[in-house]
């Protein structure tokens, strides 16, 4: 037995299955990561041809969209790499894959400039520990206050997380 989901693909709705909707959406991802930030109307317009693909696997709205019909839409459509190169940031990387770890500047959880909250994220740790430990390290001249203004110049903000309105929370 398989979970399915409810989703709206290029406006239309379908059942998919857990595995294919996973699949479909690396797919779309992949293909995002690769257009402009500002192009929403090309990803819409991908969004819909792949909606047009499904209505003509499955005639029936109660039927499910499964992982071989999802990849023949893939297959019709183009790799991901036809789609253009990857983004770069500012400082000429591409964005990060979900394993890569990168020390960046907390846009959430900041006291001043992130730096601490940065830091503790790059552990996988709470930041209250890091920040009582750069306090006392400041206060005590472990690590001077130039320390931290130099890190705060160096090191990079982190990302504006991305908001994706065809996310499903779990």
């Amino acid at each position: 037995m398989k979970e399915t989901l409810n989703v709206n693909v290029g406006s239309m709705a379908f059942t998919i299955d857990d595995d294919a909707y996973r699949m479909l959406k690396s797919y779309l991802d992949d293909i995002r990561d690769r257009l402009p930030a500002d192009d929403a109307e090309t990803m819409d317009d991908i969004e819909r041809r792949i909606a047009e693909i499904f209505r003509e696997r499955i005639p029936s709205p109660m039927l499910v969209v499964g992982a071989d019909t999802v990849r023949e839409a893939i297959a019709r459509m183009g790799r991901p790499e036809e789609f253009g190169e990857r983004r770069t940031d500012a400082a000429g990387t591409t964005d990060a894959e979900p394993g890569e770890r990168h020390l960046r500047r907390s846009r959430t959880d900041r006291s001043i400039a992130g730096i601490c909250g940065g830091i503790a994220e790059f552990f996988g740790t709470d930041p209250t520990p890091v920040r009582l430990v750069t306090l006392l390290l400041i206060l005590f001249g472990g690590l001077s206050i130039w320390i931290y203004v130099v890190l705060w110049l160096v090191i990079p903000e982190a990302p504006a997380p991305r908001f994706d309105i065809h996310a499903k929370k779990r």
